[in-house]
């Protein structure tokens, strides 16, 4: 395949096809000049880990092999336009599973080759960063938010606080050390009897819940760190509903589950907006907070990021509701800004389950 060079920013319009797999949803979307979502298709496998209560990697890599394909036809026929005419394909190559990974590595260098595109590789955890800039066919654009920004990315597998001076130069400055806040919403469904994947129904009961209800700690570490940690919330979350362990501890009262969820999820998105606001103390310069992630649905924390954001003045970018999770319009989106950057990559591209950043 010829290497192409980088593209001018100035360059027409494009469409850039989006591949995704790199958990369990296999993911592909058509996306125009890096913004406009022309089609968005995501094939979920929850009911194959319902059983499990957690993605079972093995499972994920065989559901990918077998829906990539449909998933790929059908986004391009949903964009209403052929395979030939792309102008580039790009594909989440780290982080996540490896075997996920290889599957959409794979198809996305098949395709590249046989159409002749250039392909780039897209970190999947930047793209939620991205997908804040992002609108669908038919709806208004926002203007270009200003750089450089404060970026969230909360999901199962990541909460992490990033500076980024555009979309394609982003420095990482603080993580969470243990559980992810999504993972910590599925294991406390879990603890509940909740089905699976647990974020969801533990936002709804929380709705009914009182956040006051438990006494459950907000996360610090330390003074100044930026860093997250929720495997100690879970613990709490555990010992409220089944008590403490050991012969002497006094017979547990079970609270409602409305009020843990509700005051499972004060304390889980208290400690985000404490790390956010030290994050902001720190990079005045940053008027705009863009966010991403599958626990971007969440109410409380969307309600949260709002009010953070009018307090602080700050051009706040969510996602729509259907670019929260997983997808493929972010990695065309992001994708496309890259080519605009840099040249693409070759076929010898990996599959990377960690992240340099």
């Amino acid at each position: 395949m010829t290497q192409p060079t980088a593209a001018n920013p100035s360059d027409p319009a494009r469409l850039v096809l989006g591949i995704e797999t790199s958990c369990d949803e296999t993911a592909a979307a058509v996306v125009r000049d890096g913004r406009e979502v022309r089609s968005n298709v995501i094939a979920s496998q929850n009911e194959l880990h319902a059983e499990f209560r957690g993605v079972v990697p093995e499972i994920a890599s065989r559901a990918h092999c077998e829906r990539i394909a449909p998933i790929v036809r059908r986004a391009l026929d949903e964009a209403g336009v052929g395979a030939d005419a792309l102008d580039a394909v790009a594909v989440g190559n780290r982080p996540g599973l490896i075997g996920s990974l290889l599957v959409g590595v794979a198809a996305a260098k098949a395709l590249a080759w046989r159409l002749g595109k250039p392909l780039i590789a897209v970190d999947h955890v930047h793209a939620h960063l991205y997908s804040g800039l992002m609108h669908h066919a038919g709806q208004p654009a926002r203007d270009e938010p200003a750089w450089p920004a404060i970026g969230l990315a909360v999901s199962g597998g990541h909460t992490s606080i990033y500076r980024l001076d555009d979309p394609s130069r982003v420095h990482r400055l603080g993580g969470t050390i243990d559980d992810a806040i999504g993972e910590a919403y599925d294991k406390v469904a879990a603890i509940l009897g909740l089905p699976f994947p647990g974020g969801p129904h533990v936002d709804r009961l929380a709705a009914t819940g009182r956040p006051d209800a438990v006494p459950l700690p907000v996360s610090r570490l330390d003074r100044d760190g930026l860093d997250f940690s929720f495997s100690g919330l879970k613990t709490a979350v555990l010992y409220a509903v089944q008590g403490v362990p050991g012969p002497r501890a006094p017979k547990a009262v079970r609270p409602p589950d409305a009020d843990v969820c509700a005051s499972f999820q004060r304390a889980a998105v208290a400690a985000v907006i404490l790390k956010l606001r030290r994050a902001l103390d720190r990079q005045p310069e940053c008027r705009t907070l863009l966010v991403g992630g599958g626990v971007t649905a969440n109410s409380r924390l969307r309600a949260e990021l709002t009010s953070l954001a009018s307090s602080h003045g700050l051009d706040l970018r969510l996602p729509p509701m259907d670019l929260c999770l997983d997808n493929g319009a972010m990695i065309a989106g992001l994708g496309d800004r890259l080519l605009r950057q840099r040249a693409p990559d070759d076929l010898s591209i990996a599959a990377t389950p960690t992240t340099a950043v």
